[in-house]
């Protein structure tokens, strides 16, 4: 199913650059070595494995990528002091080599149930179409998406460029996405063992509705201090964590202790399942759906108007009809 990538109402940044968007798409059943030879056979550039649970590709004609097992414990050098595994200054150098030895078996063990997982580079927007053929690729050679297994929790994320920095921009696109997050999990059919896992929590209804409130426009330290008293976690569909590390780092690292947030100057949509074997699925459609709350979020008259509605349906405890609402709004 072939279906063309939408473009956002904003597809540069304010220094006329091309936008770019960063793709994470997690499976299974297909270890590192063989999905980075898939990413070489496709774009080119350099293979180098870095142990048996991670690869890298790199000078590829989109840029770098990253394969590896989305488990911590199973790669050298990327475990901190304190985390399961680093062991190393409590014991000493002869632990470490035990440490060590034991991490292939660990991520062979942890392989059953973890994600394998490819970060794409950060590509411009009109590019996007080039993964499309690394997905159809992954999934012929036998790699198993978020249907494929109960156990299997495996997300798409996307991380679109921001356009602008400034806190209105920023709030616009919280309170679009707000809006049309029930409709997104409606359309995405989220996978229930991902929605149990609570990873991609869903924002609190009392902060959407404060959010969506035309009368809410707080500075952009409000804003980041009341989505941290309302998200103290960022296990959410849409973490702002690592935008707010990129934009005021001085407030995040007073309010919040996190080795795992990585400041970017992105928006980290992690709601879409990863459906890869599924003949039905490519990457446009999720792509398309974000595209609609980045044009809900440029249109200030019809996110007011959403917003309204919205909290008239919250208040009415009628908040199970929103998605088909919101739906309805976006086919107008």
């Amino acid at each position: 199913m072939d279906i063309a990538f939408r473009t956002p109402p904003h597809s540069t940044t304010t220094d006329g650059a091309p936008r770019t968007v960063g793709v994470e798409v997690e499976f299974a059943n297909l270890d590192a070595p063989s999905a980075a030879a898939v990413v070489h056979r496709l774009y080119g550039g350099a293979l180098e494995p870095e142990s048996p649970h991670r690869c890298r590709v790199t000078g590829t004609r989109l840029g770098d990528f990253a394969v590896e097992l989305d488990m911590r414990s199973a790669h050298p050098g990327k475990v901190q002091e304190g985390e399961p595994g680093a062991l190393g200054k409590a014991v000493g150098k002869a632990v470490d080599g035990v440490v060590e030895a034991l991490r292939p078996w660990w991520g062979n063990i942890g392989s059953l149930v973890m994600p394998f997982e490819i970060a794409a580079p950060p590509i411009p927007i009109d590019r996007l179409a080039e993964l499309e053929p690394l997905f159809a690729a992954l999934s012929a050679q036998g790699a198993a998406g978020t249907d494929a297994s109960p156990l299997f929790a495996f997300g798409l994320h996307l991380n679109p460029q921001v356009a602008r920095t400034d806190g209105d921009y920023v709030l616009d696109h919280l309170k679009a996405f707000l809006l049309l997050a029930p409709w997104l999990r409606r359309e995405i059919r989220v996978d229930p063992t991902r929605r149990l896992t609570g990873f991609i929590a869903a924002f609190p209804v009392d902060y959407a509705v404060k959010v969506v409130d035309p009368a809410y426009r707080p500075d952009l330290d409000g804003l980041i201090g009341d989505y941290l008293e309302a998200n103290p976690t960022r296990n959410r569909e849409l973490d702002l964590f690592p935008l707010f590390a990129h934009l005021a780092p001085e407030t995040m690292a007073a309010k919040l202790s996190d080795p795992h947030v990585r400041p970017r100057p992105t928006f980290h949509y992690r709601l879409p399942n990863a459906r890869l074997g599924d003949p039905d699925w490519n990457l446009a459609q999720d792509w398309n759906r974000w595209v609609a709350v980045e044009e809900l979020a440029g249109d200030r008259d019809r996110l007011d108007a959403l917003g309204t509605d919205f909290r008239a349906f919250a208040a009415r405890k009628a908040l199970d009809g929103w998605a088909a609402e919101a739906g309805r709004r976006l086919a107008v």
